[in-house]
């Protein structure tokens, strides 16, 4: 079992900036795991944000690429996403995922809002 705590949510300005945080507990084999971001916004479908691999492949979808950038600290079983640039079209419930092999674990989410 991997639980997953994400932290970092918040309200911000359009054009301004957060880090969302995402620490992982319970595996000794963090490095292993695919970390994702996704995100939900109300009356929305859940999307992928961004993923990074165990090699440190990352992937973007297109309405955050050159905005967001993910990382991930294996020695801190922390993934990040840094958020630039923010859009009230960002705003949304932003949930951490961990997955090995088809094995998905989710955090309980973070809520970002993007407003004036």
């Amino acid at each position: 079992q991997v639980q997953l705590v994400e932290s970092g949510g918040g309200l911000v300005q359009p054009g301004g900036s957060l880090r969302l945080s995402c620490a992982a507990s319970g595996s000794i084999f963090f490095s292993w795991y695919t970390m994702g971001w996704y995100r939900q916004a109300p009356g929305k479908q859940r999307e992928v944000v961004a993923t990074i691999t165990s090699g440190g492949g990352v992937n973007y979808a297109t309405t955050v690429k050159g905005r967001f950038t993910i990382s991930r600290d294996n020695a801190k079983n922390t993934v990040y996403l840094q958020m630039n640039s923010l859009k009230p079209e960002d705003t949304a419930v932003y949930y951490c995922t961990a997955n090995l092999r088809g094995e998905v674990y989710w955090g309980q989410g973070t809520q970002v809002t993007v407003s004036s």
